[in-house]
C-alpha cells in the first residue's frame, strides 16, 4: 500500500527548484502566493516521527532554509509553515509567504477569501528562486 496512488510519489508536486537524495523543494503554482513552496520528503513517509532523528533535523533544516530564501526574495509580512497530510498522507511542508493584503489574510490560504482582488505581489522568476535555494541549502546542510 505504501505510496500506491499517492500524488507526491507519482509526481513532483510542483516545479522542482532543488532536490537532494531525501527531499525536494517545489514551487506551488498559485499566482496569488508567489514564492509558495513545498518541501517534500522523497520516500513515502506519513509522519515526522517516522523519520530517524538525524533525518528529521535535516528535513527541517531544508524547511527553514526555504523560509529564509522566501523572506529574502519576497519580503512577506509573515511566513506560514504547515504540515497536514490529511489529503495527501506523504510527508511534506508548505512554506507560504503571506501579506496583510493577500486574498485570505488573516485566514489561512485554504480559508475563506477575504478580498476579491489582491494587490500586486512581488514576482521572482524560477531561475532566481532556484539559484537562491541552491546557495542557501548548500551552505546550511
Amino acid at each position: 500500500m505504501e505510496g500506491k496512488g499517492c500524488e507526491l510519489c507519482a509526481s513532483a508536486g510542483g516545479t522542482v527548484l532543488w532536490e537532494s537524495g531525501n527531499c525536494r523543494v517545489v514551487r506551488v503554482d498559485d499566482p496569488h502566493y508567489p514564492g509558495f513552496c513545498r518541501v517534500i520528503w522523497t520516500a513515502h513517509v506519513r509522519e515526522m516521527s517516522d523519520l530517524p532523528s538525524a533525518e528529521r533535523q535535516a528535513f527541517m533544516a531544508v524547511v527553514f532554509g526555504v523560509e529564509e530564501v522566501i523572506r529574502a526574495l519576497f519580503s512577506p509580512d509573515k511566513i506560514n509553515l504547515a504540515s497536514f497530510g490529511n489529503m495527501t498522507p506523504h510527508l511534506h511542508w508548505h512554506v507560504i509567504p503571506r501579506w496583510h493584503s493577500d486574498r485570505h489574510f488573516p485566514e489561512p490560504v485554504w480559508g475563506k477569501v477575504q478580498r476579491d482582488l489582491p494587490q500586486p505581489r512581488p514576482v521572482v522568476d524560477d531561475d532566481r528562486l532556484r539559484q537562491a535555494l541552491h546557495e542557501q541549502l548548500s551552505t546550511s546542510r
